[in-house]
């Protein structure tokens, strides 16, 4: 199954999606990578090697940054790592859910980024 690393810059917020995702999508394996090792705000590239270990069950780890820097640190740390390791464009709640649903179906990697990615046009109202 895919695993999906949630990068963010406040801990509360990566686990909170994670944990929301976990809820929703059974069977996903969903890791938070958010905040400092300090429990500042920010991104840290150790926190997101992790998770992506926790994440990888064989079949590909997508990345979900939420915005800024944590885009930045995990496009270093995908510089070291396989092409089994994507980073995707798509919001960050509704991007999780949606790559979360698909991976607990057994999607593969390619199929779990377009759902994710897709998130970003779906209305709410």
């Amino acid at each position: 199954m895919v695993g999906i690393v949630l990068i963010s810059h406040s801990t509360g917020l990566a686990e909170g999606a994670a944990e929301l995702v976990g809820q929703i999508a059974g069977g996903a394996r969903v890791v938070a990578a958010g905040g400092t090792e300090d429990g500042q705000l920010g991104t840290s590239t150790e926190r997101i090697r992790d998770a992506i270990g926790k994440a990888d069950q064989g079949s590909g780890v997508l990345l979900i940054p939420d915005l800024g820097s944590a885009v930045l640190s995990a496009r270093s740390v995908l510089a070291e790592l396989p092409a089994s390791v994507v980073l995707a464009d798509a919001p960050f709640v509704e991007g999780a859910v949606a790559a979360g649903v698909a991976a607990s179906t057994g999607a593969d990697l390619a199929a779990v980024v377009r759902a994710a990615e897709e998130a970003r046009d779906a209305r709410k109202l």
